[in-house]
């Protein structure tokens, strides 16, 4: 049996190009250098699974033709990463709820910042009608005929989620694995890293040090993500290791389980 991965959103928090910014990247005309922020889409069996919905989610959704949803992962709860939320209501409109996941951080701050969700019905079609689900690190689930297990990485100060889904792992915003989360990260088939760009950053990995983080963990293939206009996709992508790519939006992989 086989997924697929496709990047709706392979950018930072600023997206690329960057508002007001003349830089090499910013205006190049390669599309691998525009990007939208950060987020994936998983396909299996017919079931479609987002993680995270930045504030371009229905551009996103609408470039990529999705047009049913069964389920939400979250990350954590920076704006580039939950801001397009209430762009859920399209695909709640056409079911009784649609489940979203994270951990309790996440969920608390979800159910404070956007109250409404959960006082959505099928006969007000202004507000997403979703429920809020809690999940534990490293505690396996199956959500819509996904293996899903979240992993804690250090996103600066924050611990927040990344997600092992059968033998992939995606790993954005963080400038640091835990030994506990390296555990699973062992034989993969594929690894998601951020890697934001050259210059050091307190919450991130620089390419370098993400370079150095696949290489550590060996997988079968490396791509990287949550690009800031830093990194130009052509040039920079002659220096990576063996295996190692830099993403791009709409790239999809197909992988078996």
């Amino acid at each position: 049996m086989f997924y697929r991965i496709t990047f709706l959103g392979s950018g930072t928090s600023h997206g690329v190009p960057s508002i007001g910014c003349n830089c090499e990247t910013c205006l190049s005309k390669d599309p691998k250098d525009n990007r939208l922020r950060s987020s994936i889409l998983l396909e299996r069996n017919n079931k479609n699974i987002v993680i995270d919905t930045g504030p371009e989610f229905r551009i996103q959704c609408l470039r990529s033709k999705i047009n049913h949803l069964e389920a939400v992962l979250y990350t954590h709860t920076h704006a580039d990463h939950l801001n397009g939320i209430d762009d859920l209501r399209s695909f709640s409109d056409k079911m009784r709820t649609l489940p979203l996941y994270g951990d309790d951080k996440t969920i608390k701050e979800i159910r404070n910042r956007f109250s409404y969700i959960e006082m959505g019905t099928l006969n007000n079609t202004n507000i997403p009608n979703l429920s809020l689900n809690v999940l534990n690190p490293y505690e396996k689930v199956n959500i819509e005929d996904f293996e899903i297990t979240p992993l804690i990485v250090n996103h600066g100060k924050l611990e927040i989620f990344g997600y092992k889904i059968f033998n992939s792992a995606y790993l954005t915003d963080c400038n640091n694995i835990p030994i506990e989360s390296m555990k699973y990260l062992k034989n993969l088939d594929l690894l998601i890293l951020d890697a934001l760009q050259h210059r050091t950053h307190k919450t991130h990995f620089t390419l370098e040090e993400a370079i150095e983080v696949a290489k550590e963990i060996g997988a079968k293939q490396t791509l990287f993500t949550h690009i800031a206009h830093g990194i130009k996709h052509e040039r920079d992508s002659k220096l990576l290791g063996e295996n190692m790519a830099i993403s791009y939006d709409t790239l999809s992989i197909e992988l078996e389980e």
